[in-house]
């Protein structure tokens, strides 16, 4: 069973930032692509960014140029890197790692990340 734990949520305010790292230890993990989604109070939950094993990166509109995913294949963990950050980017954060040839969908517990006004 594969078991994800986020780390790094917290209470900022706008325009401040913080690091997400999401560990994910006993997985091949460059053979996963990583990603992050989130999902807001009354929201479905919504990709952020991905990021393959060879390092080719997909990042929802809405953080493009603020967001920055990347990973470390020698520690078995990715990160998220949130600048700017807005009101609007409030919502539980979650890592998930998939790799569909073995049918891996996990997901982590889920780390709140709070920006103030």
């Amino acid at each position: 069973q594969v078991q994800l734990e986020e780390s790094g949520g917290g209470l900022v305010q706008a325009g401040g930032s913080l690091r997400l790292s999401c560990a994910a230890p006993g997985i091949i993990f460059r053979r996963n692509v990583m990603g992050w989604y989130r999902q807001a109070t009354g929201k479905q939950r919504e990709l952020v960014a991905s990021m393959t094993g060879d390092g080719t990166t997909n990042y929802a509109d809405s953080v493009k140029g603020r967001f920055t995913i990347s990973r470390d294949n020698t520690k078995n963990t990715v990160y998220l890197q949130m600048n700017s950050l807005k009101p609007e980017d409030t919502a539980v954060y979650y890592c998930n790692a998939q790799r569909a040839a073995i049918g891996i969908n996990a997901w982590g517990k889920g780390t709140l990340v709070t920006v103030s006004s």
